[in-house]
């Protein structure tokens, strides 16, 4: 029984890791429009500081255009400083209901910046693995001198792990090339 627990543990731990990179890789701009650039800012609303998509509704009418739409009209001018002080170099239009946020397309440069921070987060994402990997090693490297596990067991479940390693890492390594693609894309 042992041993299903430690492969549940280490899948689950995997798989969040994987999804936790899915949604950091979310929140990094493309050129194009997408709503969850937003994901990140997060505006003053009565004394709390609380994500845009709470306080309003934002959508992408256009490939390169955002709208927000707030649901209380008096922090428009809240959020419309909070885009402007996020690192996302946008520049928002208030017209007093709706914020339209054009989408500048990214230049060569700019382009080559967010492939590095995208590679960052990746290799963040393999380590994260790796250590997930190295815990559950210890682990079973602890049940075997207690007895627990015999040796070819402790073998037999450190190459199964692997096995999710590998797996996870290559899958990391998809989605980076996938994001890639989409940054580098005119």
């Amino acid at each position: 029984m042992v041993n299903n627990e430690i492969y549940k543990f280490a899948d689950n731990k995997m798989k969040k890791t994987i999804h936790v990179l899915g949604e950091e890789f979310s929140t990094v701009r493309t050129g194009r429009a997408s709503v969850s650039i937003l994901d990140k800012v997060y505006v003053d609303y009565y004394g709390t500081e609380t994500p845009i998509n709470q306080v309003a509704s934002i959508s992408a009418p256009e490939p390169r255009m955002l709208t927000v739409q707030p649901w209380d009209k008096s922090i428009i001018t809240d959020i419309e400083r909070a885009i402007l002080k996020s690192n996302l170099n946008l520049n928002p239009s208030n017209d007093g209901a709706l914020i339209r946020i054009p989408i500048p397309p990214l230049t060569e440069e700019g382009r080559k910046k967010l492939v590095k921070v995208v590679k960052n987060m990746a290799e963040k994402s393999r380590v994260s693995i790796r250590n997930i990997r190295r815990e559950v090693n210890e682990q079973l490297k602890f049940s075997e001198k207690e007895g627990k596990i015999s040796e070819d067991d402790l073998r037999r479940m450190q190459a199964e792990i692997q096995k999710f390693t590998d797996k996870y890492i290559i899958e990391i390594d998809e989605m980076l090339k996938h994001k890639e693609e989409e940054i580098m894309e005119v």
